[in-house]
């Protein structure tokens, strides 16, 4: 069975700056900082931006203080989706909507956000209930161990069919995520990364957006790319 995990900010929505917007607001609600520093969030989990904001303003990272970050961002997330101008980005629907009317195919999630801000995203955009399962950013600081989560997952709902797995996501360190675990990559240049910067990172296929289907569908039905995996191994 395929297995097609797709990345969310950038790859299958915008939330035009909801995210960070909601971040930055939850730090200052529960610490106080009146003026959160610039911390990278491209291809971040959200636990490893969390950890990144404790740094810059001296804050211990245990997990109670993350807990604190998360409940706090999740609840300011809901209140700054309607107030920024976000949108579903090109070929999403089509795409998702072939997906799941194939009986050899299965979707999920490979994606930084902690699982209920995830939740409230596709919500939000209509995209709600196509994932059934996936890999998210509520404990992992970096993005290659979500990916072992989102893989595990994936085996145990394929019950041992899974033979190949794609990533889809719009920055360099989903590609690298993506051979951590041997999977196979579209990269789309939908979010903050030019095609070149996408291109170093090498991945299978490199677009501009996900709205030629027919491209698409024909790099996830053929056979896998004939390269070397990292680790010397493929799924």
């Amino acid at each position: 069975m395929l297995v097609v995990f797709f990345d969310i900010d950038g790859t299958l929505l915008t939330t035009g700056g909801a995210g960070g917007t909601a971040m930055r607001r939850a730090l200052t609600r529960q610490f106080g900082v009146e003026h959160p520093a610039d911390v990278p969030f491209s291809g971040r989990t959200d636990r490893g931006i969390g950890a990144a904001f404790f740094a810059a303003h001296g804050i211990e990272d245990t997990d109670t203080h993350w807990q604190l970050f998360r409940r706090a961002y999740v609840e300011e997330l809901k209140r700054q989706l309607p107030h920024h101008q976000g949108s579903v980005l090109p070929g999403i629907p089509a795409l998702v909507s072939r997906l799941r009317r194939q009986s050899n195919v299965a979707i999920g999630l490979l994606t930084g956000n902690v699982r209920s801000g995830a939740e409230l995203k596709l919500d939000y955009y209509g995209l709600g209930g196509h994932f059934a399962f996936g890999g998210f950013g509520d404990v992992h600081h970096h993005r290659d161990r979500v990916a072992h989560d989102a893989l595990a997952e994936a085996k145990q709902r394929t019950n041992g069919s899974l033979t190949r797995a794609v990533v889809i996501g719009d920055t360099p360190l989903d590609v690298s995520c993506a051979r951590a675990v041997g999977a196979d990559v579209i990269a789309v240049a939908t979010g903050i990364h030019s095609r070149d910067e996408l291109a170093a990172s090498q991945p299978d296929l490199l677009l501009d957006d996900l709205s030629d289907l027919s491209r698409v569908w024909e790099f996830l039905t053929r056979a896998a790319p004939a390269r070397p995996e990292a680790g010397g191994r493929r799924l």
